[in-house]
């Protein structure tokens, strides 16, 4: 069994995995992980993480553990200026987007604390993206930083409006439609390369931002496991020990 981790800046998301099939997965955090870790049954561990994460309750066990960066062994070719600086998550994506869509262009988006729009093309090759605030990370920085604008929260997006006529309306206008504009057009951006791109979302605000009506993600593929499909793709087909 493959034990495959995403560590990111609010929580962890695990998935272990009988070869290519997913056979169970969940979110923890960081105080859990040593009880998770002795609870599951696997053989070796992939993790990307964002920052300086924890990883001793998985070295104590003293079974393989690799620890993801842009110069493991890659199934997918990385076209990236500054490679040492490229977040983990993006790369492990871009490995999933490669193991369940081989030779096709892929538009991926994943919506976490931060959003990340990426391009993967049919070659295998990851051609860069952009990362954007997340709508959380949004609705804190406009109370934050201002004097009088309120805290919106669990809003699903459903009713964000593209003019506001109130200020709360207003300001889903601005973090959701906002969102969804950039998102719409980044997608349109890469389809006019190639007009046959899939699209993929994956991350915990995946759900949110279908919600505020984005045309383009309607039929997009949305794999939730993206990131730890591309973990297991790393330790299957190139058997990092």
């Amino acid at each position: 069994m493959n034990l495959t981790l995403d560590i990111g800046n609010t929580r962890i998301k695990w998935a272990l995995f009988d070869g290519s099939r997913l056979a169970d997965q969940g979110v923890t955090d960081a105080p859990q992980l040593a009880a998770l870790v002795h609870r599951l049954t696997w053989s070796r561990a992939a993790v990307c993480a964002s920052g300086e994460a924890d990883l001793s309750p998985l070295l104590d066990t003293g079974r393989p553990l690799h620890r993801l960066a842009a110069d493991s062994p890659l199934p997918i070719t990385l076209d990236y200026a500054t490679p040492q600086t490229l977040g983990p998550d993006r790369i492990a994506a871009a490995c999933g987007a490669w193991a369940l869509f081989p030779g096709t262009d892929c538009i991926i988006i994943d919506a976490g604390t931060c959003i990340t729009i990426d391009h993967l093309d049919a070659s295998g090759t990851y051609r860069g993206g952009a990362i954007l605030p997340g709508i959380e990370m949004k609705f804190h920085a406009l109370h934050t930083f201002t004097a009088r604008l309120p805290l919106l929260e669990q809003i699903d997006g459903s009713a964000a409006p593209v003019t506001g006529r109130t200020t709360a309306e207003s300001i889903l206008a601005g973090v959701f439609t906002a969102t969804r504009f950039a998102v719409e057009g980044f997608v349109q951006h890469y389809r006019s390369r190639c007009a046959s791109a899939r699209v993929l979302l994956t991350g915990g605000d995946a759900a949110r931002l279908c919600a505020a009506g984005a045309p383009v993600l309607q039929h997009a593929e949305q794999l939730p496991s993206l990131v730890m499909t591309g973990l297991n793709s790393i330790l299957k087909e190139l058997n990092i020990q």
